[in-house]
């Protein structure tokens, strides 16, 4: 069948103070993927809170007209939606056609009943996301991924058809099997050829295969082929090599059908031993969680959107993502099949207990298996999916039905696709909540305190809140007690590979219990990463960490974020912060694509950096009570620019994975520290600012492994603009993203100094979206003012359907504008 974008074009409107046919704001015209949530005002009173970033939701209609004429009734023809949030209803000529309450699911409407051939015809998408709270991130609201036409002759292949996976490899050749799905909607029978092709990268023929078929009136089969490949270029996440699948089916000389696939030949194996093993080879997942957001453009899911965030994480040193918690998209599959990403694909955040009053909860039952269903067929073709996760911190795991339920999911997930793995990222202390008197007495136990003092809670003067994060640290007893280990039992032994979410104290003595058990760090603490790799390295069974998180996100806002000095609305929740809040800032990497500190560190860690790194405390709080997260790691920047602050004390923290550190300011020896393994990799020096330059040097067995400088800003301050690239396609979906810099003729980034930043964009693009790493901003992505934020700001252009040069000035109070040329091309 063939696919064909069906993304412009589309007439939007916000239905306001009722159902759908109540009033309605003024329709625009917009182009998909489109986010309706991240145009919406902020609004410190919405019940979505913190959750969303304080964005509102909302109850939306995208409506679109198309000719029919060119269409043959015999033909089937599919209206495809990658992911509407959520509660679609799809109408097609005033006639419910169907319906998807999953805000992320992938589902295909067959049209073909519905349309009335020869003249216009409407598709109408009414989104029912005014609901609310429904989601514990930000959401983003609408059709927020790419609809797809797609029409097929009447014997055609079936969405999803052609599956393809490695049957085995050896040095002379692979052989692959396709299972290819064949339909014929037309009452009568058919003759055909089925012709197979496989394409190296270079697109030059390597394989072939070609059948006889009949199929009877109304008739479906599956054919199974077996194609061998000579000489395999294999994927791995070092070698990301790709094949194309081309299907052809030819009646009477002329060919009626298509259908064209990527895959990879790869081969997986798994045991508690030898751990996860791509093509026979072990890989440890330097891994990461991430949300689906794209920070400034909300959750639009453009192409080269998803494609970035994976080249900057791969280049950060992560090999793995998770998707976290619901189907990533297929644009993002796609980027990591090329890339070289391993996945961890996520189908739910919740079963039958609600985590926020409106969510997927209430749905659960009547569509889970519909949406397995089709998260699995997204990725049954991408090599970058290895394994696949059935649920994020489901409360109901530790009891016999929850169990029950797990195995019930996990064996749909085999049936659809037995060539992967199957977890489910367990949070135990949530799980054990009903069991929470036979840990106390554990603990008491353990403690020498009497049952009845540990469970008495706080006592009188002690703060609430203090008493939960006191319960909170205590955690990692919780996830080795024995109540845990009879709970869970069941859960973990219908899975593959038992996730676990900060249960980092199980590694060590898990496989003393159950020897052929095989665990990931499903979710863990990003300041923990020295020790957590240091267990994922010495133990076999443990096959990966994935961090909380690698790329910042919208929503759950502020959970890494740093509060000063007794803020009140802190006191009352330390974890989540007040209004104005949007970003959960615990990223190793802000939604802007730079990295912050963290990043370095983890990089170090996973031993893929020589050098040292220098992160300096932010001087100006410096002696400022702080209050954070477990998420939040240190609050520090790469700067040594703090004007006003010439004479106060700082304190650097310098990361390395060589044995000592030497820190030089101005020349000036401030002594050598040790770092490396046995320290968390970091030495803290302490100094007195003043303007100048810092540098650091790492030393191992008496040789210097590398070092780095850090100097101060000058007092010229001009706009430096970074394009990621300049050539694009002139098709509505492509994008350039834009990071402005506030730097000294030197290129010296001056973070001290906030300006406000003005861009303009002039041809045949458009500003999608433009803004800042700012946690605690009350400006929006959309305006064209925006104050920079470490020194920085953010925009990205994206193209019409309109060739040209895109041209981008941006400029700030003191500086000279500089502009950008784009070319846009057909």
């Amino acid at each position: 069948m063939i696919r064909q974008s069906f993304n412009d074009n589309w007439h939007f409107k916000k239905i306001v103070g009722g159902p759908a046919w109540g009033d309605t704001e003024k329709e625009s015209t917009v182009t998909l993927p489109h986010d309706a949530m991240i145009l919406e005002p902020r609004d410190r009173n919405t019940p979505n809170g913190t959750s969303t970033g304080f964005y509102p939701g909302g109850t939306y209609t995208y409506s679109k007209t198309f000719d029919a004429s060119n269409i043959d009734q015999d033909q089937v023809v599919y209206l495809e939606f990658e992911g509407v949030y959520m509660n679609a209803m799809v109408y097609i000529n005033g006639d419910l056609a169907g319906k998807r309450p999953y805000g992320y699911s992938r589902f295909a409407i067959m049209a073909n009943d519905y349309l009335r051939y020869g003249v216009k015809n409407e598709v109408k998408v009414v989104v029912q996301n005014a609901a609310s709270p429904n989601s514990r991130w930000y959401s983003g609201s609408g059709l927020y991924r790419p609809v797809n036409f797609v029409v097929g002759d009447s014997l055609h292949v079936a969405l999803d058809g052609l599956k393809i996976s490695t049957e085995s490899v050896d040095r002379d050749y692979a052989v692959i099997t396709i299972d290819l799905a064949l339909e014929n909607t037309r009452n009568a029978n058919r003759t055909a050829r089925l012709k197979t092709v496989i394409k190296d990268s270079g697109g030059r023929m390597v394989a072939a295969d070609q059948t006889g078929i009949n199929l009877f009136g109304s008739d479906s089969i599956t054919i199974k082929r077996r194609i061998a490949i000579p000489d395999p270029d294999l994927w791995h996440p070092d070698t990301p090599n790709l094949y194309t699948c081309v299907v052809e089916i030819e009646e009477g000389g002329a060919v009626i059908d298509q259908t064209t696939e990527t895959f990879g030949v790869r081969t997986l194996q798994l045991d508690a031993q030898r751990g996860l093993r791509v093509n026979g080879s072990s890989v440890k997942l330097r891994g990461t969680c991430i949300h689906h957001d794209n920070g400034v453009i909300g959750a639009a899911t453009l192409e080269r959107a998803e494609e970035r965030r994976v080249e900057i994480m791969k280049a950060a040193g992560f090999n793995a993502i998770r998707s976290a918690h619901h189907p990533m998209s297929k644009a993002l599959l796609r980027a990591c099949d090329r890339l070289g990403m391993l996945v961890m694909d996520e189908a739910f955040d919740m079963w039958h207990a609600t985590k926020s009053d409106f969510d997927y909860a209430l749905y659960f039952d009547e569509w889970w298996e519909r949406d397995i269903e089709s998260m699995v067929a997204k990725d049954y073709n991408h090599p970058c999916v290895v394994m696949y996760s059935i649920g994020n911190e489901i409360p109901e795991l530790g009891t016999p039905k929850g169990a029950r339920l797990n195995r019930q999911l996990a064996d749909k997930v085999r049936t659809l696709d037995p060539t992967r793995y199957v977890t489910n990222a367990i949070n135990g202390v949530m799980c054990a909540m009903p069991y929470i008197q036979d840990i106390i007495r554990e603990l008491a136990e353990e403690d020498g305190e009497s049952v009845a003092q540990q469970a008495a809670g706080p006592q009188e003067g002690v703060d609430i809140n203090q008493f939960m994060m006191d319960f909170f640290n205590k955690q990692s007893r919780i996830a080795t007690s024995r109540t845990i280990d009879r709970i869970l039992e069941e859960t973990a032994d219908g899975l593959d590979i038992v996730g676990y979410n900060y249960m980092v104290s199980r590694y060590d003595t898990e496989n003393q219990k159950q020897p052929n058990r095989v665990v990931v760090g499903s979710e863990t603490f990003p300041e923990h990463i020295g020790l957590i790799w240091r267990k994922v390295m010495d133990n076999s069974h443990v096959i990966g960490d994935f961090t909380w998180t690698g790329w910042d996100y919208l929503g759950e806002a502020g959970i890494g974020a740093f509060g000063y000095d007794g803020n009140d609305d802190e006191e009352k929740n330390p974890v989540l912060k007040p209004y104005p809040a949007i970003l959960a800032y615990c990223g190793d990497i802000d939604i802007t694509g730079h990295r912050r500190p963290m990043s370095y560190l983890r990089e170090i860690v996973f031993g893929l950096r020589q050098a040292p790194y220098i992160a300096v405390q932010r001087v100006n709080r410096h002696g400022q009570q702080a209050s954070k997260t477990p998420w939040s790691g240190s609050d520090t920047v790469s700067s040594w620019t703090w004007p006003g602050y010439e004479g106060q004390p700082a304190v650097i923290e310098v990361y390395a994975s060589a044995r000592e550190v030497e820190l030089i300011q101005d020349g000036r020896s401030l002594g050598r520290k040790t770092a490396g393994d046995n320290e968390n990799f970091t030495a803290v020096f302490e100094t007195t600012y003043k303007p100048g330059k810092l540098e650091a040097v790492g030393y191992s067995d008496g040789l210097e492994t590398g070092r780095m400088l850090l100097a101060t800003a000058g007092e010229d301050l001009g706009l430096k603009v970074d394009a990621d690239r300049t050539d694009l396609r002139a098709d509505s979906q492509d994008m350039a993203s834009l990071m402005i810099s506030l730097t000294d003729s030197q290129g010296v980034v001056n973070m001290a100094k906030p300006l406000q930043v003005s861009i303009q964009v002039d041809g045949p693009g458009i500003l999608q979206g433009f803004g800042s790493a700012d946690p605690m901003t009350t400006e929006n992505y959309f305006d064209t003012v925006r104050t920079t934020y470490d020194g920085r700001v953010f925009a990205v252009i994206r193209t019409t359907q309109e060739a040209g040069k895109i041209r981008v000035s941006v400029s700030a109070p003191g500086c000279d504008t500089e502009t950008v040329v784009l070319n846009s091309k057909a």
